[in-house]
């Protein structure tokens, strides 16, 4: 049996569980593990210039990719930078394995040079994380990572590793198969279950599908669109969940929730069936607990059966991964649903459509930036194209008017809403999917926090286009500050920027600013034509708002439309 030291132990687990790329920061802690990946040719290393982008990047390609993202930092402040990363990877169920150094086991609690208690402080933020004390352990620990990480919900987990173990030497033995005792995910729902569920989604009235980002997580997506298909039961999807169904599907009624269709809350406030699947009923898209979906059963299936009844109570939970689940589930809908008893329910959801569609008033004379997402679709005209967003009023607008048709297209940050996300998950993205065009769309508040990796775009050669969607305030903030502090703009107007076109230029790349239709279709068709950095630094209408919108602790039914 092989001998190796810890650090040489990490190399080969990684090689064996498949990892092509690793994103990190070095540091004096792990020093060890970076002197063994110079040595190794298995996977390429990407130093970001921040260790928060560094998880933000692994966050992006695992989404993009389905496989466990991967990202090395040291100890101490390195540690903590990558801590938003990590949470942010754990709200939106996204299988990333943070590796950090740490100080030697000796050195643990003595308040040594960049020593922090890592451990305690990702637990609250991972799904599983690990000290590694000594090097017998290291190889089961890695392995355990990278399944806990991949299997079940996804999620992020957490390996500290102590100077001492990267240089100590040890027996490497990596199982090829692995159980925990105490971790067995379901992922065959009870079939008694599911034959109660067909027959309830048989005889209802106004059954609606509920569809989260679980749904993409299992790759249920195929099953997915043929049970819509067969059954023509409306269907709403989370932030989490666009792509699942493509947008253009009739029974696609569009995201729901605070910014959500009208069709899509007012058919979740008067369904008597709730069809939730992969999603976990955040509050973002209840509003109101009392008023949600008040006259509907719920049915939940989930592979987290602490997600069900967690938040909106499951009168028939089905434990299991969606995927499997939506097969049997499609084998029974093909002989029990008729999809001419919904018939009614489907006439009458259209008319919400009607009567408020996701529109906007255009301008010739000044941007709307819901133009600028519709076009940048029409322009690029690729259903493969990946879309990332950073956090505020533009995610919101690319949910609404960007028309997705394909699961891993858009990549956002959901439950922690975390600005400085899109331009480091752009990369992880594109390393994610090489052949794929990328697109970072920010906002100018969110794109300041990140922009240091325009350096990584520019010295690894990858062509990520960030077209900034500029109104000069932290808009989704000024947009509450409007509508309940009578304009109080505390904080929110950020008049003075900096010079885009010289910030792209300095880091070897290219930009353009943006004030007419015209400009903007001139230079985003420039910018897919390069390989350089990119900036569209696009002029849009100072105070437009996302409409609709539920006030926080609404009902779904009573929405801003104005």
């Amino acid at each position: 049996m092989a001998k190796l030291n810890g650090s040489q132990m990490l190399m080969e687990a990684l090689s064996k569980e498949g990892v092509d790329v690793v994103f990190g920061y070095p540091g004096g802690a792990a020093l060890n593990i970076f002197d063994e990946i110079y040595k190794q040719n298995n996977f390429k290393l990407i130093l970001t210039r921040h260790e928060q982008a560094a998880t933000h990047a692994a966050d992006g390609y695992a989404r993009v990719s389905g496989k466990v993202g991967v990202a090395i930092v040291t100890s101490g402040p390195g540690f903590t930078n990558a801590i938003t990363g990590l949470a942010t990877a754990y709200m939106d169920s996204i299988p990333i394995v943070l590796i950090s150094g740490q100080v030697a086991n000796s050195l643990i609690g003595t308040d040594a040079f960049q020593e922090i208690d890592a451990i305690g402080i990702s637990r609250p933020c991972v799904k599983h994380n690990f000290l590694v004390k000594t090097i017998e352990e290291l190889p089961r620990i890695l392995k355990e990572a990278f399944y806990i990480a991949r299997s079940g919900r996804p999620g992020p987990v957490h390996v500290d590793i102590p100077k001492d173990i990267s240089a100590a030497i040890g027996e490497f033995k990596y199982l090829d198969e692995i159980s925990i005792k105490t971790y067995k995910p379901t992922y065959k729902g009870n079939s008694k279950q599911i034959k109660k569920v067909v027959n309830l989604i048989a005889n209802s009235k106004k059954p609606l599908f509920y569809i989260g980002g679980g749904v993409i997580n299992s790759n249920a997506c195929e099953e997915l669109r043929e049970l819509v298909k067969i059954t023509q039961i409306p269907a709403v999807e989370t932030l989490m969940g666009l792509g699942a169904l493509r947008s253009d599907d009739e029974n696609n009624l569009k995201m729901l929730g605070m910014h959500g269709s009208y069709a899509a809350n007012m058919a979740m406030s008067e369904t008597d069936l709730v069809i939730g699947i992969g999603a976990r009923f955040d509050d973002r898209v209840t509003g109101k607990l009392s008023e949600f979906a008040k006259n509907a059963k719920i049915i939940h299936i989930d592979v987290d059966p602490s997600s069900i009844s967690k938040i909106v109570t499951a009168h028939y939970p089905i434990v299991g991964d969606a995927k499997s689940i939506l097969k049997e589930i499609i084998v029974r809908a093909k002989d029990e649903i008729n999809p001419q008893n919904f018939k009614d329910w489907r006439e009458n959801i259209k008319k919400y459509n009607q009567i408020y569609p996701l529109t906007y008033t255009d301008s010739d004379e000044i941007l709307k930036p819901q133009w600028v997402i519709q076009e940048c679709a029409k322009i690029v005209n690729d259903e493969d194209a990946v879309i990332v967003t950073d956090v505020g009023q533009h995610q919101m607008w690319v949910a609404q008017f960007y028309p997705f048709q394909k699961p891993r297209t858009l990549l956002t940050s959901g439950g922690l809403g975390t600005m400085g996300y899109g331009l480091p998950a752009a990369i992880g993205a594109k390393f994610g999917a090489k052949e794929k065009t990328v697109i970072n769309i920010n906002g100018d508040g969110g794109f300041l926090m990140n922009l240091q990796e325009l350096q990584t775009i520019s010295e690894y050669g990858i062509q990520v286009i960030n077209i900034i969607i500029n109104n000069k305030f932290l808009g989704m903030v000024r947009q509450w500050q409007t509508l309940f502090y009578e304009n109080r703009f505390s904080s929110t107007d950020i008049q003075n920027q900096p010079d885009f076109i010289k910030l792209a230029e300095s880091f070897g790349g290219v930009g353009f600013v943006v004030n007419t239709k015209n400009e903007f279709k001139d230079a985003l068709e420039k910018s897919l034509k390069t390989d350089k950095v990119c900036i569209i630094d696009v002029r849009v209408d100072r105070f437009e708002n996302v409409i609709p919108m539920v006030p926080a602790g609404g009902a779904l039914y009573n929405m801003i439309l104005k």
